[in-house]
């Protein structure tokens, strides 16, 4: 059995583009908006499509996630009908996913070098010395009460 249901998947030739509702079963919290297009461009054979992500909502109690996605055959068509906030977005997890991979390529010719251990003191803490003139002043406001 898939992972993905599709629930409806419709041609808008009015815009030029198809789309895709599906239900992702069982990873729901799981799922980030670039790796759901990847499944979907496998699921659905879209190879040198433009696929994004518009919708994605985790369903309360339930481990599935509903997501809506649009297809388009030229990217300059898709800039033109969606909201440019959402291709900021995608880039920017672009960026991060890309960010994220780069380190742990580097990080691996780094581990062989032996760097030296720095060892880091605790910060004393020390007590205010406000707070011993505050008891005094309570202690003569008391003391002005019993008089």
């Amino acid at each position: 059995m898939s992972m993905i249901e599709t629930l409806n998947d419709v041609n808008n030739s009015f815009l030029s583009r198809r789309e895709i509702t599906c239900t992702f079963a069982g990873i729901g919290g799981k799922l980030k908006k670039l790796d759901a297009v990847d499944m979907v461009k496998k699921q659905f054979k879209l190879d040198g499509k433009v696929v994004i992500p518009i919708s994605m909502k985790n369903q309360t109690g339930r481990p599935s996630i509903t997501g809506t996605f649009y297809v388009y055959d030229d990217e300059n068509l898709a800039k033109r009908h969606i909201n440019p906030v959402i291709f900021m977005r995608l880039e920017k997890a672009k960026a991060e996913k890309e960010k994220l991979e780069a380190p742990a390529v580097e990080e691996k010719p780094a581990e062989t070098k032996e760097a030296p251990a720095v060892e880091e003191k605790p910060a004393e803490t020390k007590e205010a010395p406000e707070s011993k003139p505050l008891e005094k002043k309570k202690e003569s406001k008391h003391a002005e009460e019993k008089s």
